[in-house]
């Protein structure tokens, strides 16, 4: 999946841009928790094909994101970037996501293969390195299996298999301790190695090298602080 590393510049360098939210989709006035409300996600243009297929959705279990790829569409990338006060206080991410149907093979671990019916990319910044992990929902392979090992001057990065297969149209519900999670993938597991800002989260769908349409579900993005 091409974007990826692409995604990773634009998320970390500001094309999606956030801000309070005040209203009812919009951002927690908490001093605890900040809500990344979905009217604030925006498409990272200039690394995303011409067409958005994300869209706010709206019924009676809330607002949430909805994902609709169709081949051969070029593949699109939702993010959020944190501002500044808020980069190097935020502590673990929850969200809830659900897929609707699962790319035939998909395993972003498998040249040739490497579609996700969900995925969210997690981003931090130290001087000119950013770091990205990138969870997936996989069609097969096993829970916990990591690839796309990347590492340069400036960029360092993982995937890592978070769900696998069913259970299909059902909400699932994700929390991450985004320094733990910094530290085992990128210090070595230690415990004391220091953290640098976390810039932000982007989502995406695809089904472009398995020619397949996928739906999957994106809601309730909160950031402990």
């Amino acid at each position: 999946m091409p974007a990826l590393s692409r995604a990773i510049l634009v998320v970390t360098f500001g094309i999606a841009t956030a801000c309070a939210d005040k209203d009812a989709h919009g951002e927690s006035t908490s001093t605890k928790d900040l809500k990344l409300g979905v009217k604030k996600w925006k498409i990272l243009e200039r690394e995303s094909g011409p067409v958005d297929y994300y869209a706010v959705v709206v019924d009676a279990e809330g607002a949430y994101l909805r994902a609709h790829y169709k081949p051969p569409t070029e593949t699109a990338v939702l993010g959020y970037m944190l501002e500044d006060d808020d980069r190097s206080r935020v502590r673990s991410l929850k969200w809830r996501w659900r897929v609707h149907n699962l790319p035939p093979g998909g395993d972003e671990c498998v040249d040739g293969k490497g579609d996700s019916a969900a995925g969210v990319f997690l981003v931090w910044k130290r001087g000119l390195r950013v770091y990205t992990l990138k969870y997936v929902w996989s069609t097969v392979g096993k829970k916990g299996d990591i690839c796309s090992k990347k590492r340069s001057a400036t960029v360092a990065r993982e995937k890592i298999t978070l769900e696998t297969g069913g259970p299909l149209k059902t909400w699932v519900n994700e929390e991450l301790d985004l320094k733990a999670e910094f530290r085992k993938h990128f210090e070595d597991g230690n415990p004391n190695a220091d953290v640098p800002d976390f810039m932000g989260v982007g989502i995406m769908t695809d089904g472009d090298q398995t020619n397949t349409e996928v739906v999957a579900d994106y809601a309730d993005f909160v950031l402990t602080r």
